[in-house]
C-alpha cells in the first residue's frame, strides 16, 4: 500500500477522485479541478491518495483531513474517507487513516474527528478497532443556498 499526499493534481488525480467521490453519496458533487487544486494548495485541508502497490499503481482511496486552531487547543477533522468497491476489505481505509492520524499529532492536535452514517456498518465497525470513540453529540448543520 502506498499513500501520498497531493500537492499536484494530474489528470491521473483528478479523474480518481471523480470517480470515488460518488461513493460518498449521490448528493455529493465532484470538484471542478480548479476546486480540487485549490484544495492540494490549502494550508491547512490534506489530501491524501492511496495507491494498491507502489506509486504507479491504481488510485484506490482517498481521504482529506483538515487542521484547525481554535482557543482551546489543536483540532482535526477527516472528511471524505472513501475506497472504491473494488478495493475494500483490502486495508486501504486503515491505512489512510493511520496517515491522516499521524499528520494530526505533528500538526499537534489534540485527536481526529470524524463522522460516520449508522448505516456504514463496517465503517463504523473499523473506525471503533482502530480507538475512536462514539461521541453522544448533537450534529447540526446549516446549509448555505
Amino acid at each position: 500500500m502506498h499513500v501520498e499526499r497531493v500537492v499536484e493534481v494530474t489528470d491521473e488525480i483528478y479523474q480518481a477522485v471523480t470517480r470515488l467521490v460518488p461513493y460518498l453519496g449521490a448528493h455529493k458533487t465532484c470538484p471542478t479541478r480548479a476546486e480540487l487544486e485549490m484544495l492540494a494548495r490549502n494550508e491547512t485541508s490534506v489530501l491524501l491518495i492511496a495507491r494498491i502497490a507502489d506509486g504507479h499503481s491504481t488510485i484506490a482511496g482517498m481521504l482529506t483531513i483538515t487542521l484547525y486552531r481554535v482557543p482551546t487547543g489543536g483540532r482535526s477533522i477527516v472528511e471524505d474517507l472513501v475506497v472504491d468497491g473494488e478495493y475494500r476489505g483490502m486495508g486501504i481505509a486503515k491505512t489512510l487513516l493511520q496517515h491522516a492520524i499521524e499528520i494530526a499529532r505533528a500538526a499537534g492536535a489534540n485527536g481526529v474527528a470524524l463522522t460516520s452514517n449508522p448505516q456504514r456498518v463496517e465503517a463504523n465497525q473499523l473506525y471503533l478497532a482502530m480507538g475512536f470513540q462514539k461521541r453522544e453529540t448533537n450534529a447540526y448543520f446549516y446549509k448555505l443556498s
